[in-house]
């Protein structure tokens, strides 16, 4: 097997599922470490606390200067970022991002592999966000940037998945990921 882990990120609008998916997908595979991204964002009364290190603006603006992340970016006026991963051996790497940071990752891991995460519908968008308590404001803002973030996804991806069903997508997503890795173990190896 590839000494190098493999570099999964999901991507897509918010609301569109990419934290319950990328939980789910270290439920089901072992062999899967999430990294735990910060943001200067309030968090979420729909939120246990662990979906991020919620952390104030002069904090993150100090981890930036320490070279803490892997990628970085302002979206709807929040910063949000990925510590560079330091997961256990032999485990490969799933973050869950914005369309911004996937840019960076992929600068950096130029064989990341990149799953857009599509919505059933924009209307079930529009509900997932409220369900988790956005406001109005926001709710508008995230619709409003969702076909552009779905647009530079397409251009991005790897692969596209609808998460029309949690357990269906990862369920997809997982045959995915056990095709590349069956591939990444027949590579030759370099003298």
């Amino acid at each position: 097997m590839s000494a190098e882990p493999l570099v999964v990120v999901l991507i897509g609008p918010g609301g569109v599922g990419k934290g319950t998916l990328a939980k789910r997908l270290v439920e089901l595979d072992s062999r899967l470490w999430l990294s735990r991204s910060w943001t200067t964002r309030e968090q979420r009364p729909s939120e246990r606390g662990d979906e991020y290190y919620f952390v104030d603006r002069a904090t993150f603006d100090d981890a930036v200067e320490a070279g803490t992340f892997l990628e970085w970016a302002e979206f709807h006026g929040h910063l949000y970022g990925t510590p560079v991963p330091s997961p256990k051996d032999d485990v490969d790497v799933i973050l869950e991002i914005e369309v911004q940071g996937a840019e960076q990752v992929l600068h950096h891991h130029h064989d990341a592999v990149v799953f857009l995460i599509l919505p059933p519908s924009m209307e079930r968008l529009e509900e997932r966000l409220r369900v988790r308590g956005d406001d109005d404001d926001h709710v508008a803002d995230r619709l409003q940037s969702a076909p552009d973030e779905l647009e530079k996804g397409q251009e991005l991806a790897s692969y596209v998945i609808l998460n029309d069903d949690v357990e269906r997508a990862s369920g997809e997503i997982l045959s995915i990921l056990e095709e590349l890795r069956r591939q990444r173990r027949e590579l030759p190896t370099k003298d």
